[in-house]
């Protein structure tokens, strides 16, 4: 059976455990500033807003998380201190620079809009439903009347989850510089609730 809380909702610590998932979820964008993922980990882990995470746990293993921003507030802040204590003054300095703006920069959307990111199941809970659970929990749950997200061209698991969950493109933008490396586009999609 697969539980969703928010990650400030539990009796226990369980940031660590977050953490972990998030650097595995996400080690593909971020280990440009270290191959070591405990490194990561330090990093960032003081910079996902509890109150923001939803975690499913599964079995009682964390096992999925999933994060709504909003208009006013990120899920996760790049943290120049942080960040220079888990990966080093120099690449410390690098990764605040190159993430400060997509992490800290306010989103432009209304107040009833609801930006879920951070989207990352455990490689042993996948095809389980978690993703599922989780985005039907905050679909449920939050006070939005819209969710957005955006997807890379080539996950497209994810992209067919998110039109099973009704959610419909809007934009679709083409990769910029490096990033053309890894994806062609970046398809944004939304969901309004009623």
């Amino acid at each position: 059976m697969i539980q969703i809380r928010r990650m400030d909702a539990y009796d226990r610590e369980v940031r660590d455990e977050v953490a972990d998932l998030f650097i595995e979820g996400f080690y593909n964008k971020l280990h440009f500033f270290t191959k070591d993922p405990q490194r990561l980990k330090v990093a960032f882990r003081d910079e996902l807003r509890a109150d923001m995470f939803y975690v499913a746990e599964l079995d009682g293993q964390i096992a999925g998380i999933l994060a709504v921003s909003s208009s006013t507030r990120r899920a996760v802040v790049a943290d120049k201190g942080s960040l220079r204590r888990g990966l080093g003054f120099l690449m410390g300095t690098v990764a605040y620079s190159a993430l400060k703006n997509d992490f800290n920069s306010p989103l432009p959307y209304d107040d009833e809009t609801g930006y879920i990111e951070w989207v990352a199941t455990a490689e042993q809970a996948r095809g389980q439903g978690v993703s599922t659970a989780l985005f039907q929990h905050v679909l449920q749950q939050l006070p939005y009347t819209t969710f957005v997200l955006e997807v890379l061209d080539f996950n497209e698991n994810a992209h067919r989850l998110y039109l099973k969950l009704g959610f419909e493109e809007y934009d679709r933008r083409p990769a910029k510089g490096g990033e053309k490396k890894v994806f062609k586009e970046r398809i944004f999609m939304r969901r309004r609730s009623g």
